[in-house]
């Protein structure tokens, strides 16, 4: 593969797993390459790469005779996520609180303030919002583990992390009023630059609990 066609395999890539991801591709949609090709403006050789990709990341699904398709949900996976995620995140802020200096301190206090400019957008325009919030939600779980030295341990933990975001939007369908979602992000913040490990992985693992909990309540 040339440079070219590396360059439009990420675009490809990203682009899909960004719609799939938003729901703008639904769980079990047929991905025809013709149809994709048309779509996104790339050629069928960059599709299929992209699509493999997806595949080793499960968002995606091969079967024989049938082709590709965006992977299931289902509330048992769900649960089997949230666990999975629980683990690695409790793990990889553990390190991150060990070894982090100044510099990660500042990167978690910079992303928590465009988190809440974020936040306040999406309140004024929640359809407008909603994905430049996710970005800066992204960023700022990140940073909370970013000083954590082991690569694959991040590696994993960003694999899962997006099977998780996949399922919390479906919750952006029926949200919740009472919750504070910027609240509990600074209590996390807060115990997590206090060197506070304990309580940090307490509220981040309750803070994955209840977007779990409110996303099973939509499938349900």
């Amino acid at each position: 593969m040339n440079i070219a066609q590396e360059t439009l395999s990420d675009r490809a890539h990203a682009m899909l797993r960004g719609d799939i991801v938003s729901g703008r591709l639904p769980p079990e949609t047929r991905l025809r390459i013709a149809q994709l090709s048309e779509t996104y403006g790339i050629g069928a050789s960059p599709l299929r790469e992209a699509l493999s990709k997806l595949t080793a990341e499960f968002l995606v699904i091969f079967e024989a005779q049938r082709g590709f398709s965006v992977a299931p949900v289902s509330a048992e996976e769900l649960r089997d996520i949230s666990r999975v995620r629980c683990d690695l995140e409790s793990e990889a802020l553990q390190r991150a609180i060990a070894a982090g200096d100044d510099s990660w301190e500042a990167g978690i206090v910079a992303a928590f303030y465009a988190l809440g400019k974020a936040d306040t957008r999406r309140r004024e325009n929640p359809s407008g919002g909603a994905s430049d919030w996710e970005d800066k939600n992204r960023a700022f779980h990140e940073a909370l583990v970013a000083a954590c030295e082991s690569p694959w341990l991040k590696r994993l933990r960003g694999l899962i992390y997006y099977q998780h975001e996949r399922y919390r939007r479906i919750s952006l369908t029926h949200p919740d009023p009472a919750r504070d979602l910027q609240a509990e992000h600074q209590a996390i913040m807060d115990a997590t630059l206090a060197r506070d490990t304990p309580t940090a992985i307490r509220l981040s693992n309750a803070h994955i609990d209840r977007t779990t909990q409110a996303v099973l309540k939509v499938i349900a």
